[in-house]
């Protein structure tokens, strides 16, 4: 090996592993060892870093990324739409708006994708349902807007099941886009409903997305193709200018949120993100804490590996409890525990989810125009009078009560993100009740609390195929949840570029 190609070699390395490149310039012959699509290995973070220095400019890293799409976009199926004239155009501004000593914000010129399911002026937004197949809507949904005044650059959409919600085993597919495939192995599932943004991001086409988590729908994209993905507290990010309209009885179980290739850009992502926008009445106007200020060595730190409904693979259990390790190293006080009456939330749920006999989606489907509906949308339920609704109503906040004052306890959880590896697309369409492979982050949305997942290891199950650990932490305390994700990122090295 010559010494250019260690000298490279290195500088590599140490940008995947988080160098400080935001404030520190590199010479021009130091960037030149690098090969340019090895930028797309990069975080958003450092990008944005290089851009602001102005050692890369906007136009070209948003060449780049279009490159990167066109080459692997065809086996993934995972970006839907694309406003390519726009985004460079926008990227040119961008250029020019640095020449002349003047900056957009802290993501000045850099690009990324979002999922399908929110409004994105100018740019056809689906919501995977065949009603809204050529809808252009005239202005972006509140996190659309909120990253782009930030200086971000749209490249597209990615793809998700219809509505978010009727993907079925297959994780990501609807009639009006198809199947999206998993970037370490394409006859797998990249999971949903966020499934073409953990694609696309895995394979290193967009610097980060923003998803929506009904029931892990950030999270297992995350798990399963390699990335790190946030679910925040409820109440933290407006949901304005999603395709499903929320308010009612299902509202709390919604939230919206970053995804990732590294930890720092959900911690770059987050404040942005976050706050009231006037119109999405859930929101409260609780600031966001800084990651880099919680002391990982002081959290009394619950964990399982069993929630007593999905038995997890050995391989799960065993990262799982790797994970838990590395807080043990700190000196955390740890102990085995997990939150009351998760079966009896579940059950709960279920059944509160099912009582209007799915009227609320064909509400979705008349009011879009949909006259066809994906074959895993759920229309049909358990009709309850409403006497037994409200008695459900009030089972779930009961043990979410019990389940807050048990967290009293602790700061952090560590436990599985589902009880399988990723797995396979099915060859035929199967609809399977609650979470895929086993799910446990639909208790996450029913309580609210945020919620995290970072790739922790490689699986033997599936071969090749990434297996991440949830984190989850008390009420708006996301900080700590970022906190300790980055720490096993550190420590594991997170996302591995895939071969595709």
């Amino acid at each position: 090996m010559t010494s250019t190609q260690l000298s490279r070699r290195n500088f590599v390395r140490g940008a995947a592993a988080g160098t400080a490149l935001l404030c520190a310039k590199y010479s021009p012959r130091a960037l030149a060892l690098v090969p340019q699509d090895e930028f797309l290995t990069w975080s958003a973070t450092q990008v944005a870093g290089l851009i602001r220095n102005k050692q890369l400019s906007a136009v070209e890293v948003v060449k780049l990324c279009y490159a990167r799409i066109d080459a692997v976009n065809p086996k993934l199926n995972a970006v839907v739409a694309m406003c390519r004239e726009r985004a460079l155009a926008e990227a040119q501004e961008a250029d020019a708006m640095l020449a002349a000593g003047n900056l957009r914000g802290p993501l000045h010129g850099v690009p990324f994708t979002v999922k399908d399911s929110f409004d994105t002026a100018g740019v056809v937004s689906t919501g995977g349902t065949l009603g809204r197949k050529n809808y252009v809507p005239g202005r972006d949904a509140t996190v659309v807007a909120r990253v782009r005044a930030a200086g971000a650059i749209l490249l597209g959409k990615t793809n998700t099941p219809e509505f978010t919600l009727g993907g079925g085993a297959r994780g990501t597919y609807n009639l009006v886009y198809g199947q999206t495939l998993n970037p370490y192995n394409t006859q797998y599932s990249p999971a949903g409903s966020s499934g073409g943004a953990g694609s696309i991001v895995a394979a290193g086409g967009a610097f980060f997305d923003i998803g929506s988590d009904y029931g892990g729908s950030i999270r297992s994209p995350a798990n399963v193709n390699g990335i790190a993905g946030l679910k925040p507290t409820y109440g933290l990010v407006p949901r304005t200018g999603h395709i499903v309209g929320y308010g009612g009885p299902f509202d709390n179980f919604q939230e919206t949120g970053p995804m990732a290739r590294r930890v720092e850009d959900l911690m770059l992502l987050l404040p942005i993100l976050a706050g009231p926008d006037g119109s999405d009445a859930a929101m409260a106007p609780v600031p966001v804490r800084d990651p880099k200020q919680v002391d990982l060595r002081k959290l009394r730190v619950a964990f399982y590996v069993d929630d007593g409904q999905s038995p997890p693979t050995p391989e799960i259990q065993r990262m799982v409890k790797d994970c838990v390790g590395m807080f043990k190293d700190l000196g955390c006080k740890v102990t085995q525990d997990s939150p009351p009456k998760i079966k009896e939330l579940a059950e709960a749920r279920q059944k509160f989810s099912a009582a209007p006999d799915g009227d609320h989606m064909r509400r979705l489907l008349q009011k879009h125009g949909t006259l066809q509906a994906s074959p895993g949308l759920r229309l049909s339920g358990e009709p309850l009078p409403s006497s037994e609704f409200t008695r459900l109503c009030e089972v779930m906040d009961a043990i979410k009560s019990e389940q807050l004052a048990w967290f009293e306890k602790y700061d952090l959880i560590l436990c599985p993100v589902n009880a399988k590896a990723p797995q396979k697309v099915p060859p035929e369409f199967v609809r399977t009740p609650g979470a895929p492979n086993g799910g446990y982050t639909s208790q996450y949305n029913t309580t609210g609390w945020p919620a995290g997942v970072v790739r922790a290891a490689t699986s033997q199950d599936e071969p090749g195929l990434p297996l991440g650990v949830q984190v989850v932490a008390q009420p708006w305390r996301d900080d700590v949840v970022l906190a300790a994700m980055a720490h096993i990122e550190k420590l594991t090295g997170g996302w591995q570029r895939p071969a595709i």
